[in-house]
């Protein structure tokens, strides 16, 4: 169980929380169990999915943010603080001075087993989370660890994360001048999130047709014949922050070079894009032109939409730099290679000591056995039996969460 204690009678600060309402019925939650609870606003958008009766703002500039965070927190003698992210400006330099003042941080991130669970970790996630990465370790766990772990469906409503992130977007862009100084992680320009919008519609509607027949073709005259590459978001931090690419173009020249050099000829190989990229980026033309330079344009297939599972399930094995889907890949039971640096790029479950070089030929199956205790460690540890856009995380309603 991912525990944070007591929580009856302690000071509790909310940094930015996920877009929408999660971090208010967190809140909400919490004062159920007599907290004490405080809510830093640094935009409009984080006040307005607030609670909005403890809210304290920060209008200041960036340089100013660490002496403010800090003596928020002994001033407001802060026990826990909950956040969204880890390697966003606030949320790092609160981490690093919360840290420092020996306060506990719970960090969420988007759930490292999908859709039914969010992750919630200690200090950090992805490549900044403290699971073990020794092989070791898991293979002497509990054989409880080989047990399934009951589910519930977490019910995560996509539409009411894109009402969600578009109120957001608004509310920040149309009152910069209540926090003037605020810095996003991201670009927000209207025009260009509109435009988005519309190129996202189009696209789904239009790969619906154009994919089509593509599912059958993988599960028939491709299965087994082909390597699977899903790509991540071109601003994803898993890219920025925890691998040695500088784009999401550099790591499909690598890895197409690499095709093009040592697999064997009559394998193919897919890359799908992301689908939150859908409207935003496409990857095809650059494909296509890499491609034909290595004369293998006839073995390379990109897809978008297509089911993430039956893609999974019928690939040789999959290359990824660090995205979560490789986590499904090893449950499918595929040979995986990570570029990047990710928490299950462990001993035993990827192809972790083979060079992508010689993936294409010497790939090594995961060990069932590690992966069940891996993957029920991880769940147990660090995941959460809900959605930040559908049903509440039932563990909040568990008393041995605040033991």
């Amino acid at each position: 169980m991912n525990k944070v204690g007591q929580i009856k009678n302690k000071n509790i600060l909310f940094l930015q929380g996920p877009m929408g309402t999660f971090f208010k019925e967190l809140d909400l939650h919490f004062r159920k169990y007599g907290a004490n609870t405080f809510k830093i606003t640094l935009n409009t958008a984080d006040w307005f999915f607030s609670n909005r009766d403890n809210t304290y703002p920060f209008k200041g500039q960036q340089g100013e943010w660490e002496s403010f965070i800090e003596d928020f927190l002994k001033k407001k003698e802060i026990d826990k603080i909950f956040l969204f992210g880890d390697c966003r400006f606030y949320q790092r330099n609160a981490i690093q001075i919360a840290t420092k003042l020996k306060i506990d941080v719970f960090v969420f991130e988007e759930g490292y087993i999908r859709p039914d669970f969010i992750t919630m970790e200690r200090y950090g996630v992805n490549n900044f989370s403290k699971i073990s990465r020794d092989a070791n370790f898991y293979s002497n766990l509990d054989e409880k660890y080989l047990k399934s772990i009951d589910t519930l469906l977490a019910y995560p409503k996509y539409s009411k994360m894109g009402f969600s992130s578009t109120i957001y977007y608004l509310l920040t862009y149309f009152t910069k001048n209540k926090y003037p100084h605020y810095v996003h992680h991201r670009e927000i320009d209207i025009k260009k999130e509109f435009l988005y919008l519309c190129k996202n519609a189009f696209r789904k509607m239009k790969y619906k047709f154009t994919e089509q027949d593509l599912i059958q073709k993988i599960t028939t005259e491709l299965s087994k014949k082909y390597y699977f590459v899903p790509l991540q978001t071109y601003n994803d931090f898993q890219l920025i922050e925890h691998s040695r690419f500088k784009s999401v173009e550099e790591f499909i020249e690598k890895v197409l070079i690499s095709f093009a050099n040592n697999a064997p000829k009559e394998k193919f190989l897919i890359i799908k894009h992301h689908p939150v990229d859908r409207g935003r980026k496409n990857y095809e033309a650059f494909i296509y032109e890499l491609s034909s330079k290595l004369n293998i344009e006839n073995r390379v297939i990109t897809v978008h939409d297509l089911h993430l599972p039956t893609c999974l399930k019928n690939a040789i094995g999959t290359i990824t730099i660090n995205s979560t889907v490789g986590i499904s890949s090893l449950f499918h039971q595929i040979p995986t290679l990570t570029l990047g640096d990710a928490i299950y790029d462990i001993e035993g479950l990827t192809s972790r000591n083979i060079t992508l070089d010689d993936f294409w030929n010497k790939y090594q199956k995961p060990n069932d056995i590690l992966f069940k205790k891996f993957r029920n460690y991880l769940i147990e540890t660090t995941q959460l039996n809900g959605s930040f856009y559908g049903r509440f995380p039932i563990e909040f309603s568990k008393s041995e969460m605040y033991s």
